[in-house]
């Protein structure tokens, strides 16, 4: 696995519920918010290669489908509170 920082991102979809990604694809917590935000503005799909869904054991790469997905959440925890809505 990469030197990055591990992040936990909660993405909560329109009329679904929120689940998490755990990642080590970014440097850092502002490159990964702007790499979401990009995503976003650019109506794609989000591409990790060093990821874990909702906290399963293995590293696998993940495509989130932002196409539905309202916000975004971003934190080094994993927590209910941690963390801003993008």
């Amino acid at each position: 696995m990469s030197d990055n920082v591990l992040l936990v991102m909660r993405f909560h979809p329109l009329g679904g519920e929120d689940f998490s990604v755990v990642s080590r694809d970014f440097d850092s917590e502002p490159e990964a918010i702007a790499a979401i935000a990009r995503a976003l503005d650019e109506r794609r799909s989000l591409v990790l290669t060093h990821a874990r869904y909702d906290r399963e054991a293995d590293i696998n790469g993940v495509v989130v489908n932002l196409a539905n997905v309202v916000s975004v959440r971003l934190s080094r925890t994993d927590s209910v509170e941690a963390g801003q809505y993008l």
